[in-house]
């Protein structure tokens, strides 16, 4: 739903329960059907890999647009527009890119949350991702207003992923990796591994773990696809 228009038009269709239809209302489940109408812009084509670096003054817009994404949220309870920011947004802004959000406060995680697969234009996912970094983010409580001036944001700017054959492609601190297997999922950004110091075998046990996996899980019958990210941030205060 977040990734919805600003002026899309939800309809409902239906409501109904399980304890309606069966006539048993101990343990029911609520059904709810909404169709939603609306102009979606064209969206732009995913890029390849090393093209349309981000000038300097996007990096900066992108920052500005990420903190009042997160101030305006708490405060009004809605996204501002990029324009309420005195941000403009750019070709490259709006081009199709996966993105990651992460807070941190005094040095310590406050909150990460972003999108692998490239999902809406780049602007909108930093807006979206720093918001629920700050709120929705499962390890950690919400953040608050008054933390706000204490938060330092980092944004990951990802490249599309490949499919690599082997997990001596991976080299660590350039690739961001993703395990795949048992239907179950985990990713790990570039920066990851450097920080916490760890080898390649290392960074795959954890994110073995991550994916609720065994450890030794990644060396027999998983799947990897790798990416670049290109990572900035705020100056430490």
């Amino acid at each position: 739903m977040a990734m919805l228009p600003p002026k899309s038009d939800p309809r409902l269709l239906r409501y109904d329960t399980s304890g309606e239809i069966m006539k048993d209302h101990s343990s029911s489940v609520s059904y709810l059907s909404v169709s939603i109408s609306g102009r979606w812009p064209k969206p732009a084509r995913a890029e390849p890999a090393g093209t349309a670096a981000l000038l300097p003054e996007e990096r900066e817009s992108l920052l500005r647009l990420a903190r009042g994404s997160i101030l305006n949220t708490l405060e009004n309870g809605t996204l501002p527009e990029p324009e309420e920011l005195g941000v403009e947004i750019t070709p490259t802004l709006q081009s199709l890119r996966g993105a990651f959000v992460t807070l941190t406060r005094g040095g310590q995680l406050r909150g990460c949350i972003g999108d692998i697969f490239p999902q809406q234009p780049l602007y909108r996912s930093v807006m979206v991702n720093a918001v629920h970094a700050a709120i929705h983010d499962r390890r950690f409580r919400p953040v608050t207003p008054e933390e706000i001036p204490e938060l330092r944001i980092e944004i990951s700017v990802l490249t599309p992923q490949r499919t690599i054959e082997t997990v001596e492609e991976i080299v660590v601190g350039t690739h961001g990796v993703v395990l795949e297997k048992a239907g179950r999922r985990a990713v790990f950004l570039p920066q990851v591994a450097p920080e916490q110091g760890w080898d390649r075998d290392e960074m795959l046990t954890h994110l073995a773990r991550k994916a609720g996996l065994r450890g030794d899980a990644w060396r027999d019958g998983a799947s990897f696809t790798v990416f670049e990210a290109r990572v900035f941030g705020e100056e430490e205060g």
